[in-house]
């Protein structure tokens, strides 16, 4: 039986992604540090329920502690590992900047380099599609140039891209980066749009709605994004061109000539326009919202759209689930858990 190492393993997606690869027969070695930026009462809540199946162990400590990965890669030698602790948020990082420092850069590190003492046969690392930045042409593509990120967390997880593969160069870690895309679903974050929104409209409050609603964005439901992940495991890189990868390499492949790395857009393939977003919540809950219309904020992007091309050729999947299926399966979980 395989041991997976996942860091982050009570937030959002650590949490989905932890119950299914305990469903799929792996030993899982979650960390955690259970962080107050959004209601940790919910990440305990999601930890509690990992915790009822034994083949789950947690450490609750940052991943910047000196030496704590260190040791856990030395006591467990995890066969694989999935890297999804970081300081998440474009606009909490205009204002506390050194959490993301601390957090994603320096946490990263530790990683690396426990990585590099213990090598497992395949290191795995969130990144996010906020490190397109300022490119205008879509769908992106995992070979576009991204090189204008325009928030300090796009830019800390952009560097974690370039960190990850001098590691993978220079030590030959088979490593992969995924850049996720909008990610929403049961047990999502509270900071993000669809819990916001469907708080507010549930209370008959009003919602902020950025950009005046002028913007779209690649919705990916959770359960799509964690069988995406999932089918990744197996996908290691090696060094040079892939032969799993049927389309021409110049066009469709990000694999490293240099390196066992490559990057991976895990997104849905379509660009939903945030007025739909919000009539589908509005639709699930039964309620219409009260829009407060707002300009754009600092950092944040008029839209996001992945090309999902590379994940389909890699492992035969690409994301699919219908925006209205998933806020209603959102909506039903927030009303039980909240006991709506």
């Amino acid at each position: 039986m395989k041991t997976v190492l996942v860091t982050g393993s009570s937030g959002f997606i650590g949490y989905h992604l932890c119950h299914r690869l305990l469903q799929d027969g792996f030993d899982v070695i979650g960390i955690d540090n259970l962080s107050d930026y959004y209601d940790v009462g919910l990440k305990q809540r999601r930890q509690s329920l990992l915790l009822q199946n034994p083949h789950f162990t947690v450490v609750n400590q940052s991943i910047e502690t000196p030496s704590l990965l260190m040791d856990l890669f030395r006591d467990h030698r995890p066969d694989l590992v999935v890297h999804l602790a970081a300081q998440a948020g474009v606009r909490y990082s205009i204002e506390n900047p050194r959490s993301y420092l601390e957090s994603n850069l320096v946490g990263t590190f530790e990683l690396l380099e426990a990585a590099r003492a213990f090598p497992p046969q395949h290191l795995l690392l969130a990144s996010t599609s906020s490190v397109y930045g300022a490119n205008e042409a879509m769908p992106y593509r995992e070979t576009d140039k991204a090189d204008h990120q325009l928030s300090f967390y796009a830019a800390t997880k952009k560097a974690t891209e370039a960190m990850a593969h001098s590691y993978a160069h220079l030590f030959g870690l088979p490593t992969t980066m995924f850049r996720f895309f909008t990610v929403y679903g049961p047990w999502g974050r509270p900071d993000m749009a669809l819990f916001k929104f469907t708080k507010a409209i549930l209370r008959n409050e009003p919602i902020d709605v950025y950009n005046y609603g002028d913007m779209r964005r690649d919705f990916t439901y959770i359960d799509d994004l964690v069988q995406g992940i999932r089918l990744l495991l197996d996908a290691i890189p090696h060094q040079g061109p892939d032969k799993d990868v049927q389309a021409p390499q110049s066009e469709v492949d990000s694999q490293s000539p240099v390196a066992p790395f490559r990057v991976v857009n895990i997104g849905n393939s379509q660009a939903v326009q945030l007025t739909d977003f919000i009539a589908a919540i509005e639709e699930a809950t039964g309620r219409d919202a009260i829009r407060n219309l707002m300009p754009m904020q600092a950092g944040d992007v008029p839209a996001t759209w992945a090309d999902a091309s590379l994940i389909r050729d890699l492992t035969g999947y690409t994301p699919s689930t219908p925006i209205a299926q998933g806020v209603r399966n959102f909506v039903a979980w927030y009303r039980d858990y909240y006991r709506l």
